[in-house]
């Protein structure tokens, strides 16, 4: 397998109690937060799933779209 495989394996979170162990947080507020849209998530097949980069770029937004707010407030 190349590196850049591995990398992208890496990458990907599986099923609800990797991206809740990824993200501090319990299952139940994984489910919740995917239900209502909050994080970014995709199946592969029955498998919820989710990049750690794609979250890690969807919390940045959040992150700087609050910041501009507060700035213009």
């Amino acid at each position: 397998m190349s590196d850049a495989s591995n990398v992208e394996q890496m990458d990907v979170l599986n099923g609800f109690a990797e991206i809740a162990a990824a993200l501090n947080i319990t299952v139940r507020q994984a489910k919740h937060r995917a239900r209502i849209g909050a994080i970014p998530i995709f199946r592969q097949g029955r498998i919820v799933c989710a990049r750690r980069s794609t979250l890690a770029k969807h919390f940045a937004a959040q992150e700087a779209a609050a910041a501009a707010a507060a700035r213009d407030a």
